[in-house]
Order: structure tokens, then sequence, then C-alpha cells
């Protein structure tokens, strides 16, 4: 087990009030923080203002918190001030992107693991090796470097399991399943027990963060390593496919227009939170965000097993700063102070997961809440099942972009959850991008 997965499982699954990977509230606002404070030393008020465009995406209760991060920043460096964006995780990379292509991307932005070899390599960050890491476990700060640089300076600790309506699997008499074979009977033993409109899962035929648990679990490895072959394989997809063309058929899945509608963390379009569905895949620092939603409803669980483990170790997310920003040295100083001060430990929590920072999780642990040591546990469990860390695969290079979100991909495993596809004739489809990834070399 690498070293700050050891580190972390103690305290890592605090991870929770939204996050990674994923989603939700479709907020958007830009504003600036409170005007400067007249108790602040002239020397420092008479520097050089500063206004720092900043981006995320979260929860409801992680805007909140960050905005409140912002203003005491402010109240302490009155000089600097910030100009917020922030929404759900839908829509974010694409924002982001067409920023980048403008060059108009915020001066500090959020960052997930799974973009960052991408964005690295195309120039798109700023060196921030200069940022004081030194309490930040090694294997973990290492996640975002490339060519021995930082680039993403982590936030947070995070494990992907899934989390599940607890109030309702008791009254039922049911229990979170081990395995993959026991979650799809599952889908069908519990149907008759749930409301017309009420399901175990959702159909999870275009989810690809799923098939991807699935298919280790099945002891095929990535479909998309980061060696950038592709390594989709044909009987275990097909295999997935066919499984919820079969569900589907039975009534046991939501319906497709069902599927699509949900929106994570949305209190109005959220799945979980309607209890039209009682299973998601969910991130330790996710489960904050779901618990508001109905509090004390729902507990996380690792992913379903197969022949070998599902889930990931993995950071919740990163700060990275634009290289056209003309306040990079600002950037940096407001990042240092974001992971290492106890003021921003204080107002944050584990709203980006488990903090990075040594020194702050021994000065957090004693604080932890329930949902923290919920998050904890599900990072203590899939560390203990044999979970690797995450792999971010090889990014949208060497013709990997239709695989990217709504691209074909997606709009192939759609029309197999629309039944205009079987999971054959898809299969084919999908065997024809394949031939175009080139490998990295």
């Amino acid at each position: 087990m690498r070293p700050w997965v050891k580190a972390s499982a103690l305290v890592m699954a605090s991870a929770l009030t939204l996050g990674t990977a994923a989603c939700g509230v479709k907020e958007e606002a830009k504003s600036t923080t409170p005007a400067t404070s007249t108790n602040t030393p002239s020397a420092t008020a008479e520097a050089k203002a500063v206004k720092l465009r900043i981006m995320w995406w979260g929860s409801q209760a992680r805007h909140d918190v960050t905005l409140k991060a912002l203003e005491a920043y402010t109240k302490k460096h009155p000089n600097v001030t910030f100009e917020p964006e922030y929404q759900g995780f839908d829509g974010y990379l694409d924002k982001i992107s067409t920023q980048a292509a403008a060059r108009n991307t915020a001066d500090i932005f959020q960052m997930d693991a799974a973009w960052f070899n991408d964005w690295a390599s195309n120039n798109r960050l700023a060196d921030l090796s200069t940022i004081n890491t030194k309490d930040v476990d090694k294997a973990l700060l290492d996640s975002g470097k490339y060519k021995d640089k930082v680039y993403a300076v982590p936030l947070g600790n995070n494990a992907l399991g899934m989390i599940y309506n607890k109030a309702v699997f008791d009254k039922v008499g049911a229990k979170a399943p081990a395995t993959w074979d026991e979650l799809f009977q599952l889908a069908l033993d519990i149907k008759p027990k749930l409301a017309k409109d009420q399901y175990l899962i959702k159909d999870l035929s275009e989810d690809i963060t799923m098939y991807t648990n699935y298919q280790i679990a099945e002891g095929k490895g990535n479909p998309k390593p980061a060696a950038g072959n592709f390594n989709f394989d044909k009987d275990t997809w097909i295999k997935w496919m066919s499984k919820f063309q079969e569900l589907r058929k039975a009534g046991a899945i939501a319906p497709p227009d069902v599927t699509v509608s949900d929106k994570a963390f949305d209190a109005k379009q959220d799945l979980l939170g309607q209890e039209k569905v009682l299973i998601k895949q969910s991130h330790a620092a996710e489960f904050g965000g779901f618990n508001s939603l109905k509090p004390g409803n729902f507990a996380l669980a690792p992913l379903p097993k197969g022949k070998e483990a599902s889930g990931w170790l993995k950071a919740s997310m990163y700060w990275s700063v634009s290289p056209d920003s003309k306040s990079q040295e600002e950037a940096k100083k407001f990042i240092d102070w974001f992971i290492n001060d106890k003021e921003a430990a204080d107002i944050l929590g584990t709203s980006r997961g488990v903090p990075v920072a040594k020194t702050i999780v021994d000065y957090l642990q004693p604080k932890f809440n329930d949902v923290d040591k919920a998050g904890i546990t599900l990072i203590n469990d899939v560390a203990k099942s044999g979970a690797k860390a995450y792999d971010p695969g090889p990014g949208t290079k060497g013709g990997w972009a239709k695989f990217a979100t709504g691209k074909e991909y997606d709009n192939l495993a759609q029309q197999v959850m629309f039944d205009k596809l079987t999971p054959q004739q898809a299969w084919e489809e999908v065997a024809k991008l394949g031939k175009d990834i080139q490998p990295a070399k």
C-alpha cells in the first residue's frame, strides 16, 4: 500500500462534503469578498491591490465554506480580493477548457486527476513547486507532478465507493451488496418491495466509471490505462451491457429517461435524494453533499467486488494556477494558506476531503463529526479491500477524446440504453473507436 494510503486510512475518510468527482448544484456566481478591514497594518493596506479569479465545482455546502474562507483571507490580506465562480461538476470541464482555449482561465481553479496530465503536458498549468508542501505525503503530492514539477496541489484524500439509502434498506430488510452479482440480483429482488417509481439503481449502461470498476473487478484491468492502450475487454463489455438490458426489460432499474434526468446533489433532481434510486457511486468526499439532501438516511460502503476489488484511492481534487495569470505569486500564497493554515482548516473542515497537511489533520481530528467518520471508514475499507490507487488514464490524447464525456462513446452507450442498438452491435462500433487509439510512447 502506498504511504499516503496508509496515513490516510486513519484520517482520510473524513473526506466528505462533496466532491470530486463529483457533481451537483447548478449554481454559479461571481462576487468579491468584503471590503478591507480598518484594523489591519498600514503596510499591508498599502500593498498592491490584487483581485484573484477563483473557480471550483462542488455542492452548496462546499460553496458556502469556500466563500467564508475567501472572506477570511481578505480580512488577513486586505489587498487581496476574489472573484469566485462556482458550480456543480456537470459542465465544469467544458467551461474551463473553453476558457483555456481563449487564455482566460481563472487565476486559481480546481483540477481533477483525470484531466491533469492533459493540462500539464499542454502548458495550461503554472509551476507551483515553490508552495510549502512539506507536510503533504510525497506519494499524494507526486500525483500532482508532471516532469518532476508540481502543477496541481492536492487538497484532500479520497476513495471511491458507493452510497446507499440505509433507511429504506433497513425498512425492507436489505443489506449493501458485497459483489456485483449480489447487486444485480438485489435489483430484481428488492423491486417488488419498493414504490412503482423507485428502483435500486439507475441504468448504468452509459456510466463509464462504473463499467471501469466492473472490468477491473473482473480481472481485466482498466479499460483506459495511463499507458494509453485500448483495453476494453469485448466479453466483459458485452456482458455488462447485456446485464442492464436484462434488468431494463424486467423493470428492475430506473428507465433511461429517468436515468438521464439525474443531477447529483440537486435537491429536486438527484435521484438518490428523491429516493427514486437507493444506490449510487460516491467518493468519500461527496458524502456530506449527499447527506445534506436527507440527513441521516445514507451510509457508505465499498463498491461491489468481483474476482478483484473495485473502487480506488485518490486525491479528492487539486488547486492549479493559470500560466496566464498576472498574479501567480499571490495565487500561490493563497494556496499555501488554504492547505496549511489552522484558521482555513476551521472554516473548510473536510469539504474537499481529509486535509493533506499532516499538522492540519492532527489539529482537526478531535473535531471530526459522524459524516467525517463515515468517510474515514470508507477509505479504510477501500484500502483494506485491496483496491489500487486511481489510474488517471491517458486523458484525451491519442484518440481518447472520443471516450470523453459527451463524445462518441457516450452516444453509443446511450443507444444501447434506449434499445436503439444491441450490445453486440454497439461493441462493433466501440471496437472501431479503439482502432484509432495510439498508445503513449
